[in-house]
This record gives structure tokens, sequence and C-alpha cells, in this order.
């Protein structure tokens, strides 16, 4: 019996969030792994700093080799399918009847009252809810997308949890705590960082600075990215008199932005719930930061569990996230704690090792096929971890 069977990976394009867990994969795969690219990755994604130019030797490209990619998809043992909405990539596999996982952040994105479109739940019909007893399982990366699948009927028993998997960097996390915070005095350290657009909501974290200068605490807050709504921030800013406290630092490439989080005590994270998961929650718990996150975010549920290792506030709530904020600011060993389950909750359970690892034994148990090394990986608490069964979660915020 072969060891390692042969796996695809068919998405848009391979980027930085993706080459931790595919290099597993292939390495436990023994090569028998394929990253199956169908576009080249957009100019704006190249300008902020990932790396289009890289290509791992695992990779091939279906819009330079269609025939044999496609070729490819349909006679690999196990195909993940993720990051694209044309379906012309598998449907020959899926007619076909051979095994697929899909990968999939919400359908929803923008509310589930879109799910009485008759147009939507036709197309939805004849991709997901047509195959729903076949040889078809869905990861769902995010905490919300069982639910939203939940409403379409598909995939019933077979959805798993699912994120992304970036660089994990291992530490002594005793020496990173003490080594956080701004400047030689080491006041609390808030940062936030992402596009500066309307569902990302920068104008937070500066009204967050607001709150805390009121409140009488010291503080600094760095704010990371660019976009339609940078100058507008700026201008908010400088209208409540925060030049002393908040600076703006424009788009920085990943490994800046991972090296202000190594510092930083505090990590703001203000998207609504069109964020489908929002992989700078990793690299921030990564770096031993307290997260204060929106409850809609895709990654939360998975990742943060409110009070043990970050402080979830509820969408909508903006008061909510200042106390939040507050609270890690103003008692910084409840931060250090909150930093430092938070950094054992990404080396130990979410990260891309761990991820390939569950993925291997979850094809094992239920498309019978002989891969990986037996080794089942860790499993998280609350019943959250890669490739756990996922739960349907209601949208209401619980504490």
């Amino acid at each position: 019996m072969r060891k390692s069977c042969r796996i695809a990976f068919v998405s848009n394009y391979i980027n930085h969030h993706q080459i931790p867990f595919c290099n597993a994969m292939s390495r436990l795969l023994e090569g028998e792994f394929t990253f199956v690219e169908t576009e080249p990755m957009e100019d704006e994604r190249v300008r902020m700093g990932w790396h289009g130019e890289e290509r791992p030797g695992y990779v091939r490209r279906y819009y330079e080799e269609p025939q044999a990619c496609r070729q490819l998809i349909l006679d690999r043992d196990m195909v993940l399918f993720g990051g694209t909405d044309d379906e012309s990539y598998i449907k020959e596999r899926l007619e076909a009847g051979k095994p697929v996982i899909r990968v999939s952040e919400r359908l929803y994105k923008t509310g589930q009252w879109k799910a009485v479109s008759p147009r939507g739940l036709w197309k939805k019909y004849h991709d997901h809810t047509k195959y729903r007893k076949g040889p078809v399982w869905l990861l769902c990366a995010g905490g919300y997308v069982a639910s939203d699948f939940h409403i379409i009927r598909s995939y019933p028993g077979k959805m798993y949890c699912w994120g992304y998997f970036p660089e994990t960097k291992h530490y002594d996390v005793e020496t990173l705590l003490k080594e956080k915070g701004y400047g030689e005095e080491k006041i609390p350290y808030l940062l936030w960082a992402a596009r500066m657009i309307g569902w990302k909501h920068p104008e937070l974290p500066v009204e967050t600075a607001r709150y805390l200068k009121e409140k009488g605490l010291v503080f600094h807050l760095d704010i990371i990215g660019d976009g339609e709504l940078r100058a507008g921030t700026e201008a908010l800013a400088e209208k409540y008199g925060l030049s002393d406290c908040v600076s703006f630092l424009g788009f920085q490439p990943p490994e800046r932005v991972r090296s202000h989080m190594e510092r930083a005590d505090i990590f703001l994270f203000t998207s609504d719930r069109q964020e489908g998961w929002g992989a700078v929650a990793n690299e921030a718990m990564n770096s031993a930061c307290a997260l204060a996150a929106d409850h809609m975010i895709g990654a939360v549920p998975y990742l943060v569990r409110d009070g043990e290792n970050g402080l979830v506030y509820q969408d909508g709530k903006p008061g909510r996230l200042f106390e939040a904020a507050e609270k890690l600011a103003g008692d910084r060993a409840f931060c250090r704690k909150l930093g430092r389950e938070a950094y054992r909750t990404i080396t130990e359970v979410w990260n891309a090792e761990n991820a390939a690892r569950r993925l291997l034994e979850l094809i094992r148990t239920t498309a019978g096929l002989a891969c990986g090394d037996g080794d089942p990986g860790a499993a998280g608490k609350g019943g959250y971890a890669p490739c756990a069964p996922a739960k349907v979660l209601s949208e209401r915020f619980r504490r």
C-alpha cells in the first residue's frame, strides 16, 4: 500500500498565506503534492508585498498549460478546491464521482438574507447541494461558513473547521512578552494593519485612540495600511488631536508587519462580517499580541476564546471595542496573559504543520486513502481545531 496518495490543491494563486501549508503537505506526501494556480496574482497584491514572483517547485499554472493541468486535476487521488468561482476546473471530476474537498469562505458575507435569491439558490444547488451525497467534503475557512452552507442544505455531516495558515514563528515567548511596548519607556503599544477600505473600518482604531486618551491612558497606536479611506482617517486623527499618540505608516511588506506585531502589546482587529477569515489574526496571535476582535470576523470563533487568549467585542458596538482596549492597555499583566495563550493557540494547534497532519488523517478516515504518517495532529480547546467537525454557529453575539 502506498504511504502517500497524490493530492492537488486548485486555487487562484499561491501566496504567503498558503505556502507554509503547501510546504507541509508536500513534505508529508513525499512530493506527491501539486498546487494548481488558475490565474496570475493581481498587481495590487504584488505591490502589497505578496511576492508574486515566488514559485515553489510543486506549483503548476493552469493558464500556461491548461490541458496538462486539467488532466492532473482529474487523475489525482484527492483534489482540494478553493479560491475560485469557476466550477469548470473540477466539474469533470465531480461528474465522474471522484473525491473532492472544497475549501470555502462564507457564501453570504454581506448577509444571510441573500439566501432567498432564486438565482443564487439555483447556482448553489448546481455547485454544492447537487453533490451532497457524493464523495465531496467541505473545509470551512471561517466560523460562520457551516451556517451558510447549512442554509442551502449542503454537505450534511461533512463540514470541517479550517482556515488560513501563514508562517508560524517560534520564540522564547517570555522574552518576547518582556520586550513588548513602544519606545524606550515601553508604554502600551497598539497596532492596526489592513487595507483602508470600508468593511475593514480604519476609523475604529482612531476612535479607540481618542477614547483611551480621554481616559488619561498613555499609549501609542501605529496604523499600517493604505487605501481609499486613508486621507479621511488621517483627517479624523488630526481632528481629535492624536498626532502625539497615533502614527500612520502606510503599506508595509508582510515581514515588516510581523516585526511590528512582535513589539505590539495589543492588536485591534476591526473588520466586520465581510472578513472571511483574516490571517492577520494568526500572525498577531503568533506574535503574542492580545487581540481585541469583532465577533463576526471569520477567524474569531475558531481562534479566539474570549477572556482566555483575546477579547471579543460585539459587531456594531464600538463602545465594546473601546472598553476592551482600555482593559488591555490598563492591565499589562492581563494583556500578557492573553498574549501568552494566543501564542500557544497558534504554535500548538492552528498552524500549517498541524493542519496538514489533521487533513491527511481526515482524508484517510473519510475517503479511505492511504496518506500521511498516521499522526492525527494536536486538537484545540472547545472543539475547534483544523479538520474538527464544524458546528453550525449562530451569528448572534454570545459571551
